[in-house]
């Protein structure tokens, strides 16, 4: 075919060809940048949600641990009072001994009684009762024939806690594995043998300590 029978070309069409491209193009750009700031949206959202989560808590936490210090000051009026009652005469002919008795096992269960109203419990592990070193701190070793080794034998000092946060461990004595004789965990001896093995893990690192036998 000459050049004198080439078709003419449809410039019409070829034009609406690229300009139909070109807004596919377009929009294809668009809805990628609509998808872009759809997530970013979304990320702003969730980090503006975990700051006001976090910033509940912490508020929560300001609240519940205000007494902290307060409480940690009562500890010693619970003391002296747990040493009062160990100390007062079980039984007296004498009216005014017995009334004094009472009334300071009254003040002792009514200041328990505060403490747990206001979150602060108690802790006194059992006799035989597993050595936690969360929460107990071992004062000594003692032989214990009905306690199996690293057992609790007994309570010298109680703990406490304040909605789960250790406020003062319970000081106790517990039993020694291979009958180990009773002795002072923090004795000062020669190569470190008075050295604490319950006290916060052997790591020191304040892990679990392995106490059974």
């Amino acid at each position: 075919m000459s050049e004198d029978q080439t078709p003419p070309r449809d410039l019409d069409s070829e034009a609406d060809a690229i300009l139909a491209d070109s807004e596919a193009d377009q929009v294809t750009a668009l809805k990628v940048e609509v998808a872009a700031l759809k997530e970013q949206v979304l990320r702003y959202a969730a980090e503006a949600d975990n700051t006001k989560r976090r910033a509940e808590r912490e508020a929560n936490d300001a609240r519940a641990y205000a007494i902290q210090k307060f409480a940690r000051d009562l500890l010693g009026v619970a003391d002296i009072l747990d040493r009062a009652m160990a100390a007062a005469p079980s039984e007296s002919a004498d009216p005014a001994m017995k009334n004094f008795v009472i009334g300071i096992e009254m003040t002792g269960k009514e200041l328990l009684g505060a403490f747990e109203r206001n979150g602060l419990k108690r802790i006194a592990p059992a006799r035989g009762e597993k050595f936690d070193p969360h929460k107990h701190q071992a004062m000594m070793e003692q032989p214990g024939t009905d306690v199996a080794a690293g057992g609790v034998i007994d309570v010298m000092q109680p703990g406490y806690e304040l909605l789960g946060r250790l406020v003062r461990p319970a000081m106790v004595s517990v039993a020694a594995k291979g009958g180990a004789q009773a002795e002072p965990a923090g004795e000062a001896k020669p190569n470190g043998a008075g050295h604490n093995p319950y006290e916060h893990g052997e790591d020191g690192a304040g892990g679990t300590v392995d106490t059974s036998a």
